[in-house]
């Protein structure tokens, strides 16, 4: 089953050289998780301050900067791994190194009839 890992730091909590360790890290984690076949993608976001939230709201669009809601975490990567159940998962999630600063949100990705297939 495909898990979707969302991950929430606060942005400020590393210093760069500790941002630039964790992402060797996380690397280190996907290259592993591909070995094993459980590897589907995975990336880091650009800082919250470089977001653009866009609604719907009776037919008109709205877009404003930043994210639609301030909190203390903000989301910044995620993971979308191959698992065979949410014990696994978890095994994984706990292995993402952002889940020492923050938190690690794992849900399960519905599969529905009608996307395009994987390149």
């Amino acid at each position: 089953m495909k898990y979707m890992m969302l991950i929430y730091m606060d942005e400020q909590v590393l210093s760069e050289t500790e941002r630039a360790k964790c992402y060797a890290e996380s690397a280190g984690l996907a290259r592993d998780l591909h070995a094993k076949g459980q590897y589907l993608d995975a990336s880091p976001l650009h800082p919250v301050s470089t977001a653009t939230t866009v609604r719907m709201r009776e037919g008109n669009r709205i877009v404003t900067d930043g994210p639609f809601a301030e909190t203390r975490e903000q989301f910044g990567g995620y993971y979308l791994v191959d698992a065979a159940d949410l014990d696994e998962a978890i095994a994984i999630a706990a292995r993402i190194p952002g889940a020492r600063w923050g938190t690690v949100e794992i849900r399960p990705v519905m599969e529905i009839a009608g996307l395009p297939e994987e390149a």
